[in-house]
């Protein structure tokens, strides 16, 4: 992959920097695995905000994207890889060898003309998929389930990846990316290879127009406010804690509270990061 960068002839185009989409398809996507998206302006379903500076947006139709990877032992043949709207990854159409296309995230170095497989006893290479427990230890994956059959959950977004580092008693050992060590029952189907568009995180907007296109509206720091109208306001905030709008503290503070889950962590994040 390969940023692009613009002559100044304008102040939007002084600071932008994209990733090069030249590669990729320029057509439409097939109709057939698209479907249609209603736009709620970050509100639930009794009309309140619940998720704020939301709104506008381009239109966008949603890919249907397979994460589940159950077609077992059946050959498919990547017919371009596209880019998606509703993600950050850029995702690939495969075409079965019985004639069903379908929608994969696209791994790194995975291009038109490849084959790429599903199954228990299929090679180690980017775009194929299978259980955990037929992965060798040491294997760079995406798209891991996290429970037999519910379809991929984790390492999903672009440049993300998971290692397998160990298995124990129906168990799989995975090092996520945050420095987390988790398990992960052996069953669970995982993709080989890291998601495409790494260089996803280099890119720089811009403008604030790029913003709107995004559905992403204007946000005013609290810091910039009156104390009446935010607890971070006012013309200073030395030694005052950050907070949010509601008075809750918003730096410092964990915030996970999935505790049916700990059991799985085998070795934190926050530890880590201390080492």
């Amino acid at each position: 992959m390969a940023l692009k960068t613009f002559r100044p002839t304008s102040a939007g185009l002084r600071h932008l920097v994209i990733v090069d989409r030249s590669h990729l398809w320029k057509g439409k996507p097939v109709k057939m695995l698209t479907e249609g998206q209603s736009r709620n302006g970050g509100r639930n379903n009794t009309g309140r905000i619940t998720s704020r500076h939301i709104g506008g947006g381009h239109k966008q139709a949603y890919r249907k994207i397979d994460f589940r990877r159950r077609k077992a032992d059946v050959p498919a043949t990547v017919e371009r890889i596209e880019y998606d709207p509703n993600r950050t990854a850029f995702i690939a159409l495969i075409k079965y060898d019985d004639g069903v296309l379908s929608y994969i995230l696209a791994p790194q170095r995975l291009a038109a003309g490849d084959q790429v497989i599903s199954g228990e006893k299929v090679d180690v290479k980017p775009g194929n998929a299978m259980p955990l427990a037929s992965m060798p230890i040491g294997t760079i994956i995406h798209n891991v389930e996290l429970k037999p059959g519910k379809g991929g959950q984790i390492a999903r977004s672009a440049g993300a990846y998971v290692q397998l580092v160990g298995r124990d008693a129906g168990w799989a050992i995975l090092k996520l990316n945050s420095g987390e060590t988790r398990r992960v029952n052996s069953a669970c189907m995982a993709s080989v290879g890291a998601v495409s568009n790494p260089d996803h995180s280099n890119t720089v907007v811009g403008k604030a127009g790029r913003s709107r296109w995004r559905g992403i509206r204007p946000q005013t720091r609290g810091i910039e406010m009156n104390p009446i109208d935010h607890p971070n306001g006012g013309r200073t905030n030395g030694g005052r804690t950050f907070k949010t709008p509601w008075g809750k503290i918003a730096k410092g503070v964990r915030t996970r509270k999935n505790k049916s889950t700990d059991k799985f962590i085998v070795r934190s994040r926050h530890k880590a990061k201390k080492k």
